[in-house]
């Protein structure tokens, strides 16, 4: 029961991933750019946390957090960048 439901959300993330590759290439405005891709990373580390459940080993919990520790950098560095016009002072 458990694996119909992993795979369920698993293809719902799918699904999510997709829209939100749309959103990246269709966004207006930098700033939907930028928040469809820290969107894609959070689904990412979800749909690679769903793996690891599907496949019962804790590797993969590692890889979603290496993951969401480069998604966070990733979203300051944006952010100063459109707040400053540079990254490194």
């Amino acid at each position: 029961m458990l694996d119909i439901a992993v795979v369920l959300v698993a293809v719902m993330l799918c699904i999510a991933l997709i829209l939100n590759l749309w959103r990246l290439i269709i966004g207006p405005h930098v700033v939907d750019r930028i928040l469809a891709l820290d969107t894609m990373y959070i689904n990412s580390i979800a749909l690679i946390l769903l793996y690891g459940i599907y496949n019962q080993t804790p590797l993969y919990f590692e890889a979603a957090l290496l993951i969401a520790m480069l998604g966070f950098v990733s979203s300051v560095a944006f952010g100063k960048y459109l707040l400053r016009g540079d990254i490194i002072e």
